[in-house]
């Protein structure tokens, strides 16, 4: 790990759960930061804006500011803006990230009557209802192209595990007989565009989630050591059914400054 320049952090269920820090997270972060090494939190999180999840994250005592966050929403605009400029969009999210989305033109849900170009689907919630997801259908019917920030299946709250947009993508997907196109973790061009932004190459960087498949093992496709924490979503279950194993293990991240030689 002598090599390691770079970290990319997962933040739900790594950093917090339900927005609260695990014990021991900031004074970690702090330790990183404070060893000269790039940080950038990377999250699926649709339901916040970088801005919203940077206040929160300072809020609580995190020496991060927005510009270390790179969300789905924020790659999603990236995205479209370079493959479908101009689309006519319809947007399926629990949350408000308008701000994140910039300048993609969005349909106004009670616009029954204009076809989209693009179904975007974000995060789960209340609006994940029949309606919306049978309009979303209706459009890809008709040749809208499926974009997805993320395939998460759930995400962990205080309250326990709760269900997420992924189980709901796969319905539209079989049903519609389309593939999505994914921006946010794991797709390459989500690493890509972290690393890019750190300023370090792939085997200069460490990918920490606890998501196995979308976090740690999909960053290690991408060239990335990944450090799986037995925190959050993690399931001794699925951390044994993976399609890889992690490069490392660590029951959480503020075990992280000892893997990478910060402390004796």
């Amino acid at each position: 790990m002598e090599s390691v320049r770079a970290v990319l952090i997962d933040i739900d269920g790594v950093l917090t759960v339900s927005w609260e820090p695990l014990p021991g997270v900031i004074e970690a972060l702090r330790e990183i930061r404070a060893a000269g090494l790039a940080v950038v939190l990377v999250t699926n999180t649709t339901s916040r804006t970088r801005a919203s999840i940077a206040a929160a994250l300072e809020g609580a005592g995190f020496p991060v500011t927005v510009e270390d966050i790179l969300t789905a929403p924020a790659a999603t605009a990236a995205y479209l803006a370079e493959h479908w400029p101009g689309a006519r969009c319809a947007l399926l999210n629990s949350g408000d990230v308008g701000e994140d989305l910039g300048e993609v033109r969005l349909l106004d849900p009670r616009d029954t009557e204009t076809v989209a170009d693009v179904v975007v689907v974000g995060g789960a919630g209340p609006e994940f209802d029949y309606a919306a997801l049978d309009r979303a259908f209706g459009h890809l019917q008709r040749g809208a192209r499926l974009v997805a920030m993320h395939r998460n299946l759930y995400w962990r709250t205080a309250d326990g595990l709760r269900l997420d947009s992924g189980a709901f993508l796969a319905g539209l997907e079989q049903a519609a007989r389309v593939e999505a196109e994914v921006t946010g973790k794991p797709s390459p061009a989500f690493f890509e565009a972290a690393l890019a932004r750190l300023g370090a190459g792939a085997d200069q960087a460490v990918m920490v989630g606890d998501d196995i498949e979308s976090d740690v093992l999909a960053a290690q496709r991408a060239g990335i050591t990944g450090v799986l924490v037995r925190t959050g979503k993690y399931l001794p279950e699925t951390h044994h059914a993976a399609s890889g194993t992690p490069d490392h293990v660590i029951d959480s991240f503020a075990d992280l400054p000892a893997l990478l030689g910060l402390t004796s």
